[in-house]
């Protein structure tokens, strides 16, 4: 299936999702089964997929100088980028005020869902954090998804290959075929994925039916032009600094970020982003180390969403926090949203225990229960966005971005230049290539 029919096919998708939940929805809510195969499917090529494509990655190129250094690169690119979310998100709290003049009878909204939130114990601390980062067994980090210990245990994995050296070449070989075999197993999953998006889609419409948009359309809003103004003035300036066309990038991304969008799931789009990213011009080593570690440390969306959220329900509660107390609760959330992916409904979790510790009612979760998947769709997405964001800016500080291999994949020999900047930087490249050509050319014949 070519990839602009496959883009076709899960738009229609959507929309018949949308309007079977509308239309039907005692018969939509059953289509949750076509959802969860599709993620399931989803979720078996993940951990074989990662493993493979990193080994080779690290070991293939036999560099493992500079992994170190790639690794505190990323980890520190994630945290300014992370903070500004957090920023953003206390700025369009404090601008827009959603909390304020809300409307919802309060009286119908039940709390036993976020009591049951509040029992739930999640350690924060940086001793659990760097104690679960290593497996103890990799099978068990792939059943249960745990990206960042098969990140680990890779790159060890790959660091001995290097170590063996030519003795380990039928190890590396298996794997280079064993990430073939996996990114053609994700072409044929792919295929599936109108079907999925459907089913997700018309169980989100049939649960919370139509009118729950224009309930909490106020809050919805301000949340999801949070979300824009966060891809607007900090991943389009990280793209524009380093010389990266962001319209180009989205344009590639659009599939998996439709699959983020409509499942409200970071797995379902992984496996093709990874992809993606890597025809576009990362490395393979980069995209199989950032991509997966951002899942846990990168979630730029997420946090975005919970500095708001947290204002939201403090607003709710009638209480004005001043600066210095936004900015605890900024800290806090730096710190409590690392970490803790795969934990179900983790951001609101997270919510309710940093609400608990500022002493803020949580009535506001509650209230949130009934959206959090219509709100999780937008948040997926950028945290998409944001990782995939992070690969190529990682990729340029390494001075290691293939830009003919990004030219040759937007096809822009084909088509015409319709960016000014797509076009400065096509002309930039070629001519920066013209020189280097004549250098090497200068070298030889002296």
């Amino acid at each position: 299936m070519k990839n602009s029919k496959l883009t076709l096919f899960i738009f229609l998708g959507l929309a018949f999702g949308i309007l079977f939940g509308w239309l039907a929805p005692e018969y939509a809510i059953k289509m949750d089964v076509f959802a969860d195969m599709f993620l399931r499917m989803v979720k078996m090529i993940i951990a074989p997929l990662i493993f493979a494509t990193l080994v080779v990655g690290i070991a293939g190129h036999g560099d493992i100088k500079n992994l170190g250094k790639i690794g505190l690169k990323t980890l520190l690119y994630f945290e300014i980028v992370t903070t500004l979310a957090l920023v953003i998100g206390l700025l369009m709290g404090n601008l827009f005020q959603p909390g304020v003049g809300f409307n919802i009878d309060l009286s119908s909204i039940s709390m036993d869902a976020v009591q049951k939130m509040q029992t739930v114990q999640i350690d924060h601390s940086l001793k659990t954090l760097l104690i679960n980062c290593i497996p103890t067994s990799l099978f068990q980090s792939m059943a249960e998804g745990n990206l960042l210990q098969i990140v680990v245990f890779a790159v060890f994995f790959a660091l001995a290959i290097c170590g063996i050296g030519q003795k380990a070449r039928p190890v590396l070989d298996f794997l280079q075929s064993t990430c073939e075999i996996m990114f053609k197993f994700t072409e044929y999953v792919m295929y599936f994925a109108p079907i999925g998006i459907f089913g997700a889609i018309a169980v989100t419409i049939a649960q919370n039916g139509i009118g729950i948009l224009v309930s909490y359309a106020k809050f919805i809003g301000i949340v999801y032009f949070s979300l824009i103004v966060f891809v607007v003035t900090v991943l389009l300036v990280v793209c524009r600094i380093i010389k990266i066309p962001f319209r180009a990038l989205i344009q590639a991304l659009k599939e998996p970020a439709l699959l983020a969008f409509s499942t409200a799931s970071s797995e379902a789009a992984l496996p093709h982003a990874m992809e993606i990213m890597e025809n576009f011009g990362v490395p393979k080593n980069i995209v199989s180390f950032v991509l997966p570690t951002g899942y846990t440390f990168n979630l730029d969306g997420t946090t975005l969403y919970l500095a708001l959220t947290s204002l939201f329900c403090a607003q709710l509660a009638g209480i004005d926090l001043n600066l210095q107390q936004q900015i605890a609760i900024m800290i806090t959330l730096m710190l409590t949203s690392k970490g803790i992916a795969g934990v179900p409904r983790v951001s609101l979790i997270v919510l309710v225990g940093t609400l608990s510790s500022f002493n803020i009612p949580t009535i506001g979760v509650a209230i949130l229960l009934g959206i959090d998947q219509i709100l999780d769709m937008g948040r997926t997405t950028v945290n998409l966005i944001g990782n995939c964001v992070a690969t190529t800016v990682i990729a340029k500080w390494e001075k290691n971005f293939n830009y003919d291999k990004m030219f040759k994949f937007i096809d822009i020999e084909k088509k015409p230049i319709k960016s000014k900047t797509l076009q400065k930087i096509y002309i930039e490249h070629n001519l920066n290539k013209k020189i280097a050509q004549e250098e090497k050319q200068l070298e030889h014949i002296k």
